[in-house]
């Protein structure tokens, strides 16, 4: 049943992906939808199971080395104290609206600051297919949002081991900072030093497809080491890629991978966000997804262009930026199933906020295509101010 489940995603993720081309919008967006229309909330072809999550979760580590790949290291140097501010930016006000808004919920103090702290996550994955599709990726704008993606994941995930050691849970929050200073120190240091001589060393093998593969352990060890140590998979995947990125090795891995990637393993990811929705109990939480959903998109906007401001870009390509940091996707699904574990979110609270997360992650491409559009007929390719 999984294979011809295969067979459905590929089929209508494809054409999906290329009407929604035709009429003007990424093709990620029509992607997700029909992951929708496929699954449990609509036609039923397509069903949650543990084999459909592993291959999503190897359809997004795959897109973000993709990613990773194809960054520029010397633009990324550049764009790091925009990256900085967008990160920051990005995290710091949803927290303290999404603080806000909790209270005026009567939820109670640490619940109101875990709503926040939930609404500050970011996944950039959606948001990099986006940037794909319109040939942003490599701009100044696709590499700060690409950077403010890590700053952002190690912000949120330090604040949340320190949130969680107010409510009892085995999470400590200096353990928690020397692993991110131990995976980050050693991940540059085994990008820059033994990633090139394993893929010289792989590369000379009498098999088929040694670069490809060797390639693709060094994504797949990264990503692990990152989930073990706390920090997303998919920061891992990338730096992977950025490693990949300095070696001559870059184009041949980059050319493969897409090719792995985008016929199998991403479509089943994006379908994959579609299937996982549930809507049945959507009417009797409408206002709270309503309100939680604006709050969730006015915040993360408004911070993130704010940071990028700050940082000199104009408000045209601010406004760029700050529109692809929006999309929340498993990040916040994981903090949030967390939240339900420990208490801290109600079962009425977590259901409006998957659906939450799901309307972030569904608007993120067509505010991007607007914004994008808008900064290249207004200014020059180059975002930064002169």
């Amino acid at each position: 049943m999984f294979i011809l489940q295969i067979a459905f995603i590929l089929i209508a993720s494809k054409l999906a992906g290329n009407f929604a081309v035709k009429l003007g919008q990424p093709s990620v967006l029509g992607k997700l939808l029909v992951g929708i229309l496929l699954g449990p909330s609509v036609l039923g072809l397509i069903q949650e199971t543990e084999m459909l999550h592993e291959f999503s979760e190897i359809g997004v580590i795959l897109l973000m080395f993709i990613a990773g790949l194809e960054t520029d290291i010397k633009e990324l140097k550049q764009n790091g104290k925009a990256s900085t501010f967008v990160g920051l930016g990005g995290s710091i006000v949803p927290l303290a609206l999404g603080y806000v808004a909790g209270m005026m919920l009567n939820l109670s103090t640490l619940e109101s600051w875990f709503l926040g702290l939930l609404l500050s996550a970011t996944s950039v994955s959606i948001s990099v297919q986006a940037l794909k599709d319109m040939h942003q990726l490599k701009t100044p704008e696709g590499t700060t949002v690409l950077g403010a993606a890590v700053i952002d994941d190690v912000v949120v995930i330090v604040a949340l081991a320190f949130l969680m050691s107010f409510v009892g849970q085995d999470i400590h929050l200096t353990t928690i900072i020397v692993q991110k200073i131990i995976f980050f120190a050693g991940a540059i240091f085994v990008g820059w030093k033994v990633v090139p001589w394993f893929l010289r060393a792989f590369s000379i093998l009498k098999v088929n497809e040694a670069l490809i593969s060797g390639g693709l352990i060094v994504c797949f060890v990264f990503a692990y080491l990152a989930e073990y140590t706390g920090v997303a998979g998919i920061i891992g995947a990338y730096i992977a890629g950025v490693s990949i990125s300095t070696t001559n090795f870059k184009h041949e891995i980059f050319k493969k991978t897409e090719v792995i990637g985008y016929s199998i393993f991403v479509p089943i990811f994006f379908a994959s966000i579609g299937v996982t929705a549930h809507f049945s109990d959507i009417t009797e939480n409408i206002w709270l997804i309503v309100g939680l959903s604006v709050l969730a998109i006015a915040t993360k906007f408004v911070g993130a262009s704010i940071g990028a401001k700050m940082s000199g870009f104009q408000w045209n390509s601010s406004w760029s930026i700050g529109s692809a940091m929006i999309s929340r996707g498993e990040v916040a699904l994981i903090i949030a199933s967390l939240g339900l574990e420990s208490g801290l979110l109600s079962e009425n609270m977590f259901a409006a906020l998957v659906v939450v997360v799901l309307v972030t992650t569904i608007v993120t491409p067509p505010l991007m295509k607007i914004f994008f559009l808008s900064k290249q007929e207004n200014q020059a390719p180059i975002g930064l101010e002169q």
